[in-house]
């Protein structure tokens, strides 16, 4: 188990960039982000200089992914969504070239969190839907009295080809069980689930993080049934970012919110072996509170063994070994001025590393430093 505790730890120290590398254990590559709050999405290299950028139309929803074509897949926020309020409010994707023009866009005002671009083409997208009422009526948990003007929302995965059709969707409650499936005690009930990360397995079946149910869940593709879960017991609270990894475990930022066997709230980074339902390996840092994002947040396992963690709250990039030493770690220094729902901040909802051979970045050979 990999623990920190390395005195480079931004909880405790003002620098801003990158702060600590030690090139002959990192990763090298660039880093993709996008600060909250600021309509650009920054790429870095190991030693903290943005060596692209692209502006975009719109603030973010929360982030944006490299395509191997070299473009950039990313959310934006509609200031004006229906549910703006709601942490993670998108509303407008949009596939943006090298030189910042839009080249594909998808809208749709319950958009949130989430997306993924397929192998076939299509796109995959996060949607809030409303839960009928006798349905809402019955679901366990939550603040009483704190429905959104009477209503409780849900999540739907929908699959959308290039033209923006329609060809596949999900819907949460209609495959949840309101006696079971049980929303967090301290959270409103204006939403159920709070999907906010999802990926996309081989088979095409979909491993989804549902936040207030502090659960992670594999739903089937072909049947929509949910085919395994793990979190709900008491081991998570209000997670983020689970992937699949090559040897089939899964990765997941463990955020620590709202856990009721803690007084002081900490985050972790876990890799669960879901065929034994046993966590494998942990990062957590030592104070352990010296390590939080309540919010947001990812992680990355990278093709050395390391994996990057995104500490959104504190803006706070960096790279671990399986020991759980520090080998890169970077502090955002773009400031946002404000955001709908966190004001002044300097947050980075999430970040992810490209090698220097990722077929996206090859107008970057003999740039790399």
């Amino acid at each position: 188990m990999g623990q920190g505790g390395d005195p480079m730890g931004i909880a405790r120290t003002n620098l801003k960039g990158v702060t600590h590398y030690v090139h002959s254990n990192a990763y090298n590559g660039y880093t993709l982000f996008t600060p909250l709050g600021i309509r650009e999405t920054m790429l870095i290299d190991m030693k903290g200089r943005v060596v692209h950028q692209w502006k975009v139309p719109y603030p973010p929803a929360l982030y944006g992914v490299l395509l191997n074509s070299g473009n950039l897949l990313y959310a934006g926020q509609l200031e004006n969504g229906p549910l703006a309020s709601f942490k993670g409010a998108g509303g407008e994707l949009l596939e943006v070239d090298w030189n910042g023009n839009v080249v594909w866009n998808y809208q749709d005002r319950y958009l949130h969190h989430s997306f993924c671009r397929l192998f076939n083409g299509n796109t995959m997208v996060l949607r809030w839907v409303q839960v009928p009422k006798d349905i809402a009526a019955k679901v366990k948990g939550g603040i009483l009295g704190t429905e959104k003007e009477g209503i409780m929302w849900g999540d739907s995965f929908q699959e959308v080809n290039p033209r923006g059709k329609i060809v596949w969707k999900w819907l949460a409650y209609e495959h949840l069980d309101p006696e079971k499936d049980i929303i967090c005690s301290l959270c409103p009930r204006s939403q159920w689930t709070e999907a906010n990360s999802f990926a996309i397995l081989s088979n095409g079946d979909i491993l989804a993080s549902f936040a207030r149910l502090n659960s992670i869940c594999i739903i089937s593709k072909s049947t929509g049934d949910i085919k395994w879960r793990w979190g709900s017991g008491g081991e998570l609270g209000h997670q983020n970012s689970a992937t699949i990894l090559e040897n089939g475990n899964i990765l997941l930022f463990d955020n620590g919110t709202h856990c009721v066997h803690i007084s002081e709230g900490y985050s972790r980074v876990l890799e669960v072996n879901p065929a034994t339902n046993k966590m494998v390996w942990e990062y957590k840092d030592d104070p352990w509170m010296a390590f939080y994002s309540a919010y947001m947040s990812s992680c990355q396992r990278l093709p050395n063994d390391n994996t990057l963690i995104c500490e959104a709250a504190t803006g706070r990039i960096f790279e671990v070994m399986k020991s759980g030493r520090i080998v890169w770690e970077f502090v955002n220094p773009f400031s946002a001025s404000s955001d709908p729902v966190y004001g002044h901040n300097r947050i980075i909802p999430r970040a992810y590393r490209y090698g220097p051979e990722h077929e996206g970045l090859q107008d970057m050979k003999g740039k790399f430093t």
